[in-house]
């Protein structure tokens, strides 16, 4: 199972649309992939229409260690090889309560859920059930962030292009290199250019990141309005509007990233 986090500390980039959209891709290709959402907000579980605003979110009980088997965190979509890890508000307290204690294993919150077995499914690990594991994450490093971090193998950068979200990308690349003084084997995959328009702006600063950086470009999702109508559909962009400038930029992506098409 490969674990990917989509991180930016920026917020407006993307981070959860291009989780969904990642998910459902992978899907399509045969993939299993599980999600966690990673922000209070929750906006990941309802794009999958599995939020709970009422009771304790499972990833509260995950980086809590409030749980004894998987199978009670872990939840299927609508879609047979796609599930979650839902969160709420309450991962707020959690993550609060977790900076107080003092714990040797404060980091190691989310290694217990990869390697749990799953009566569900014969007894097996989640890391031999799952393909992908993608981690959506707040624009912040709280603990919650930093025991995702600790299982992610790949940090996938979404970005708008403009000055500010190119300057910020500095202070990701360091917080991932921060983040190998406990996960040796954690890499920057590259960056995802989102919300892209063909301006002349937008292009220089495309070339810019092109030969000014060693950032890798992984993909480019063009502006869409239909990706603002979606959020009230619950759906996968291609689902929604499949002809649409980012429901192609994200199966293009994902082909890219697997060397796999659908």
């Amino acid at each position: 199972m490969k674990t990917i986090s989509i991180l930016n500390l920026k917020g407006g980039v993307a981070k959860t649309f291009t989780a969904a959209n990642m998910a459902y891709e992978l899907y399509r290709r045969g993939y299993k992939v599980l999600l966690i959402d990673n922000d209070k907000q929750g906006n990941l579980s309802k794009a999958y229409s599995r939020y709970d605003a009422e009771n304790v979110a499972p990833v509260t009980r995950l980086l809590a260690g409030d749980w004894e088997n998987a199978d009670e965190l872990i939840q299927h979509t609508e879609y047979e090889g796609i599930d979650i890890v839902t969160a709420n508000m309450s991962l707020f307290g959690a993550t609060w309560n977790l900076t107080k204690e003092d714990s040797e294993n404060q980091i190691e919150r989310y290694k217990a859920l990869v390697y749990a077995k799953m009566q569900y499914y014969g007894d097996c690990t989640i890391y031999g059930k799952y393909d992908y594991c993608i981690i959506d994450n707040p624009p912040d490093i709280g603990l919650n962030v930093v025991n995702a971090l600790a299982i992610t193998d790949e940090v996938i950068v979404p970005v708008k292009v403009d000055e500010d979200a190119l300057e910020g990308l500095d202070i990701v690349t360091e917080q991932i290199e921060d983040a190998k003084a406990f996960n040796p084997a954690l890499k920057l995959a590259g960056v995802l250019i989102t919300s892209y328009q063909n301006t002349d702006g937008e292009a220089a600063g495309v070339e810019w990141l092109e030969q000014k950086t060693d950032f890798n470009i992984l993909g480019i999702i063009r502006y869409s309005k239909k990706v603002a109508e979606n959020t009230f559909m619950r759906k996968p962009i291609y689902e929604y509007s499949p002809c649409c400038g980012a429901a192609q930029g994200y199966k293009k992506f994902v082909t890219a990233y697997t060397g796999k098409e659908r």
